[in-house]
């Protein structure tokens, strides 16, 4: 740049120029229109300059600004993990605050009855005979002893069959019984209801019914064969009646079984005259108790050994210890030293189960993976709980493979985090069965239950599959690139006998076909934008490179492609029919990548859409066109089709589903070409 184009640039950048006093003081120095020209000219070689310094700088810059790009994504991703993190935190935190308030809610009530258990009593009494008061015809329900209010308040009742409002009605909820009584319409003195039904607690069953608005914040109450519907007043009151009906029923059912239990049904006993099978006491042997010899030293300190073993862990020894007092037990007659034994002994197993059980628990560490499980389940299996061990051993696994899944960082490219995510849900599956396998070796009932089992896990890693591949509107490419690496992964099971792929395809067959009826979609509206700007002209590649490409690609596709092109750069064809075939000749390959007997139907119902608008689109060109050299060349493009292109298609399709297209058989016998007659219309048939 010349000395005064950098004095002219200097003095634009210059940060108190001012626009109107430079171009007053321009015009005032120029001599006429030549120099204004000139200095204009100056001012646009200028602008020039610096739009091309700019777009210089954009390329130079360009892959700073892609890294940018793929930073900001995988901070997104990041920042998306750590919201999950957070929100999951919160609700646990959330429940936790919960547990606590309620534990310190019941430790208080609980405190309250016990220093004032007969006030809390009486009060109810009293507030209940206040209440029933108001009651005309219920004067006998306080007859019976120990009866006393839980909770009350105004309801309306609906008519099952029409769901009409019938009546306001107030019930009393005491702790045996259940009282209904409708509102008197003209009220004599302190009566404001009336009796209308009395229901013990055992006799119906409360169920919630679901909003479903105007009606909403209702329960039904059923009766053998009748049933009533109420309407609290809003959702908080309903909650309330539900969680209190609830817990009345069961305190009045632990009561009974409590005095059920404190008085033994005892038996009159039969007269040892009528009874053939009765056995006199006097008829045991004296020193039946004396056969038995208790007084061992391993014996008498087995109680004690067995708490130790317990303290210290050692549950392999707990168990030993068991199974030696059995062995010692079990050809000696039962005494009442025996039973007192084994009753010690059982509240011992009890304890040893509970701390198995809390081992298997998912809220201890999952490191280790299943062999960490191994020591609890084969005690708990030794012990006869051989049901419980195979469930707690299966939620273990669960919450440890769903744990893993959700550690899993979220990476920008899809394929590589479903990599990640076979690797790890099948490894830990396959490790689970052998585990499963190995300690489960003489239990073959609970086979089934892991088969179960891994169904259900199969289902969670399907979900985590279809949220990063299809719901994320990944190509169909990667689609198929991903359900192919899930297949390979899923065959490693086959080594165990474990064969899940049904299962997994099963799971996946909705999403494929809502990926595959997507991309469908988008290569007809491609085709048909294409088709509107047809002008039925040979392609120009412009270079022998392009050709070449052009001619390898369609060489992959199983395409001949060699007659359509000579020793230049055009091809016989047409730039919209080469553009199609590619296209759905890519679908094919994807869609065959994807492909399981669910999905025949489906895939061959696509091509077919596909190739018929291509197929419309060349047969009403043949019939709206008039010049003869067009109509040959578009002849020969509707051949390439017919000839050429489908029955690669219908040939791809057989050799991978091994199943005839009949669909494209069909499709290609009704569009057979025509040949051109100058003097008639030509057309497909």
């Amino acid at each position: 740049m010349s000395e005064a184009g950098n004095r002219l640039r200097k003095q634009l950048e210059s940060p108190v120029f001012d626009p109107q006093s430079y171009v007053k003081q321009l015009s005032q120095q120029s001599d006429g229109d030549r120099d204004l020209q000139e200095h204009r000219q100056k001012i646009q070689t200028l602008a020039d300059e610096t739009a091309q310094n700019l777009k210089k700088n954009v390329y130079k810059n360009y892959r700073q600004f892609i890294e940018t790009a793929k930073e900001i994504s995988y901070l997104e991703s990041e920042m998306y993990q750590l919201s999950h993190i957070l929100t999951e935190q919160k609700s646990i935190m959330e429940s936790i605050t919960q547990s606590l308030l309620s534990a310190d809610k019941d430790e208080t009530s609980k405190e309250m009855q016990a220093a004032f258990p007969k006030e809390t009593e009486e009060l109810k009494q009293r507030t209940l005979t206040s209440l029933l008061e108001k009651v005309e015809g219920a004067k006998n329900i306080m007859d019976t002893p120990g009866r006393h209010l839980v909770y009350n308040g105004d309801l309306v009742e609906y008519d099952v069959d029409n769901m009409s409002p019938i009546q306001k009605v107030h019930a009393f909820l005491m702790n045996d019984c259940l009282l209904i009584a409708t509102w008197l319409p003209n009220r004599r003195g302190a009566v404001k209801y009336n009796y209308n039904a009395l229901y013990d607690l055992e006799s119906f069953a409360v169920v919630n019914v679901k909003d479903n608005p105007p009606m909403k914040d209702m329960f039904k109450i059923l009766m053998f064969p009748d049933s009533r519907i109420f309407q609290a007043e809003n959702s908080k009151v309903k909650k309330e009646w539900l969680e209190i009906l609830d817990e009345t029923k069961k305190n009045k059912a632990s009561k009974d079984k409590k005095k059920e239990e404190e008085v033994p049904t005892s038996p009159a006993r039969a007269d040892p005259s009528t009874n053939p099978f009765d056995v006199d006491d006097d008829d045991e042997p004296a020193d039946s108790e004396d056969s038995v010899d208790l007084g061992l030293e391993w014996i008498q300190e087995l109680p004690e050994d067995l708490d130790v073993c317990i303290a210290q862990r050692d549950f392999e020894g707990a168990v030993d210890l068991l199974d030696k007092l059995s062995e010692y037990l079990r050809e000696q007659p039962v005494t009442p030293r025996v039973k007192e034994l084994r009753a010690k002994v059982e509240e011992r197993v009890r304890q040893l189960t509970e701390v198995l059980v809390f081992e298997l628990s998912p809220d201890r560490s999952l490191r280790g993976g299943p062999k960490a499980t191994r020591r609890a389940v084969s005690q708990l299996i030794r012990l006869g709980q051989s049901t419980k061990a195979c469930e707690l051993f299966l939620k273990n696994r669960a919450v440890a493979v769903q744990t893993a899944i959700r550690q899993l960082r979220i990476e920008g490219a899809t394929l590589l985090y479903i990599h990640k995510l076979c690797n790890i849900f099948f490894t830990s599956l396959l490790d689970t069965a052998k585990e499963f396998e190995m300690d489960f070796a003489g239990n073959t009932g609970c086979y089934s239950a892991f088969v179960v089992w891994s169904k259900s896990a199969m289902t969670m890693f399907v979900d985590a599959f279809s949220k990063q591949v299809f719901d994320s509107k990944e190509s169909l490419s990667t689609a198929a690139e991903c359900v192919k690496v899930a297949k390979e992964h899923c065959q490693q099971l086959t080594e165990i006998g474990l064969d899940l792929t049904f299962t997994l395809q099963s799971l996946l067959v909705k999403d494929i076909r809502a990926a595959l009826q997507s991309y469908k979609d988008i290569i007809i509206e491609a085709t048909k934008h294409r088709n509107s700007e047809e002008m039925w002209r040979r392609m120009n590649l412009m270079t022998p490179e392009a050709l070449a490409k052009l001619k390898d690609e369609m060489r992959s596709c199983g395409v001949s492609f060699q007659q359509y092109t000579g020793d230049d750069c055009w091809v016989n064809l047409s730039y919209t029919v080469v553009a199609f075939t590619k296209q759905m000749m890519s679908f094919l390959e994807e869609g065959l990548k994807l492909y399981f007997p669910e999905l025949h139907m489906v895939l061959l119902e696509s091509l077919r859409e596909i190739i018929l608008v291509a197929v419309q689109h060349v047969d009403y060109s043949l019939r709206c066109e008039q010049d003869a050299e067009k109509k040959s060349f578009i002849m020969q493009n509707a051949s390439f089709l017919h000839d050429t292109v489908l029955p690669v298609v219908e040939r791809r399709f057989e050799e991978s589903a091994g199943k005839p297209a009949k669909q494209l058989q069909d499709l290609r016998k009704s569009t057979r070409p025509v040949r051109i007659n100058p003097d008639s219309t030509t057309s497909l048939v």
